[in-house]
């Protein structure tokens, strides 16, 4: 084996460059020839590494819902569960924006190329989402969110959050109303939905700014 395929990093780059061309160019852009070529190494790679070309699809989707589990892990818990929920939501937005082209393969908005993933595939990230539901039974523990099902809470966030985060990285959100703009105000709508107050929401959705902020680039307010 050469020492370019038995590099460590090539599995990493591989995943990189499927995604990207994937979502970029689509489906027709995709083959194990051009994948190696970008990560400057041979088409045995796809193979040596994920067996070919559908465990390299499978494996991006894999390896997205792990950066965004590495972003709400490191969401530490306070004495305020709704400045947690909000700064969950804000890691959740960071990592979309900090990866746009493994978002778009985890949640399907791009084509995976002809190689079908199993339900039990499309499923695998849904352990991400045990983060949010523990953050929303401490809210609703405290008083801060109404009694209710946390689980069901969690989906309410995450299909809020995730339907923002789509609209962001298509370009949709422009000034005055741009993605800074109405996250911030979603945010605060999610927590007074959920329960809270609006003042009491307002204060702890402000002090959760701070953590994974956003530095919208200058042009259109798409991403890249």
């Amino acid at each position: 084996m050469s020492p370019r395929r038995s590099d460590p990093n090539t599995r990493a780059a591989l995943v990189e460059i499927t995604a990207r061309l994937l979502a970029e160019n689509g489906p027709r852009a995709l083959s194990a020839r051009r994948i190696a070529a970008e990560a400057g190494t041979s088409t045995m790679a796809v193979y040596t590494h994920f067996g070919g070309m559908r465990g390299l699809i499978r494996e991006i989707v894999h390896e997205g819902f792990s950066r965004l589990q590495d972003h709400l892990r490191q969401i530490a818990t306070t004495d305020d569960p709704v400045v947690d929920m909000a700064a969950l939501g804000r890691a959740y937005r960071h990592n979309a924006v900090a990866n746009p082209h493994l978002y778009a393969i985890m949640f399907g908005a791009a084509s995976h190329a002809g190689f079908s993933l199993s339900r039990q595939d499309r499923q695998h990230g849904r352990y991400t989402l045990a983060n949010v539901v523990a953050c929303a039974g401490r809210c609703i523990a405290v008083g801060r969110f109404r009694e209710g099902d946390a689980e069901l809470v969690a989906h309410q966030m995450w299909i809020a959050t995730h339907g923002l985060v789509t609209l962001e990285l298509g370009g949709y959100l422009v000034e005055p109303h741009d993605a800074d703009r109405c996250f911030e105000a979603q945010l605060v709508a999610l927590m007074v939905s959920a329960g809270d107050g609006v003042d009491t929401a307002a204060a702890s959705v402000a002090r959760s700014a701070g953590r994974f902020p956003i530095a919208v680039p200058p042009g259109d307010g798409a991403r890249p």
